[in-house]
């Protein structure tokens, strides 16, 4: 027997939910969900080494209102080049809707990381633009949830690229579309491998846990928020924040 015959890897087995995933997000005008306006966008299938399968598709659209400066200094799409080279609003919207559509009929889950955000900007540009938008979304997948309630003491902020380099994933151009989304994807892929034994074994249950997870994780911030002022309340709701 030689060493590579001795050679164990006795790290969790991915789970099977994690092996195929869609990820997907957004980058936009501003933090409103009711009113910010989709400017670049990704939505790709990865495979079970984090890898694109297809192509790599990511929308650039015109949200025809001004991008504003502090929004185009995070993504770096300015008002001038989303009109120059971006496509209708509506259109772009409309293919996300399709795409999404797509991968949660073929029963894959779909990664966003903070998936309130993006999947609550979706909504109402559907809306906006007079599109079905999609109906009870699921399942989804948000590495901030999960990893908030399984590794809640830890210090340190929970942005996405924090994730990454705690994760070990690359992200080489945070608040790129396709790199946010495709480092969201690989960092649910490690999340799911350090806590196989504690998460469920399918995408559809640990969908709803984290409808549980980030309700909990809104009525703390509320009762921080109130010791302050009595009044304080925020738009709860996971994967879509519609109404207080």
């Amino acid at each position: 027997m030689n060493d590579d015959q001795l050679a164990f890897d006795f790290s969790p087995a991915l789970p099977d939910w994690a092996k195929s995933i869609g990820v997907f997000d957004l980058e936009t005008t501003g933090l409103d969900l009711t009113d910010a306006r989709i400017v670049t966008a990704c939505a790709v299938e990865l495979d079970e080494a984090g890898e694109v399968v297809g192509n790599n598709v990511e929308w650039l659209a015109d949200p025809v209102i001004e991008i504003p400066t502090q929004a185009s200094d995070v993504h770096g799409v300015t008002t001038e080049i989303a009109r120059r080279d971006g496509r209708p609003a509506a259109e772009v919207v409309e293919e996300l809707l399709v795409t999404l559509r797509g991968f949660f009929d073929r029963g894959m889950p779909v990664v966003a990381y903070n998936a309130p955000y993006d999947f609550t900007i979706l909504h109402f540009e559907a809306v906006r633009h007079g599109l079905e938008p999609l109906s009870n979304p699921g399942p989804i997948i948000d590495p901030l949830v999960i990893d908030k309630f399984k590794d809640r003491y830890r210090k340190g902020k929970r942005r996405l690229e924090n994730a990454a380099e705690f994760y070990q994933v690359r992200l080489d151009d945070a608040h790129n579309a396709t790199a946010d989304a495709i480092a969201a994807g690989r960092v649910a892929q490690a999340i799911a491998k350090r806590w196989a034994d504690e998460l469920p074994a399918t995408a559809a249950e640990l969908h709803e846990l984290q409808i549980k997870w980030s309700d909990a994780n809104d009525a703390s911030f509320e009762d921080f928020m109130r010791r302050q002022n009595p009044d304080f309340t925020i738009t709860r709701g996971w994967p879509l924040k519609l109404s207080n």
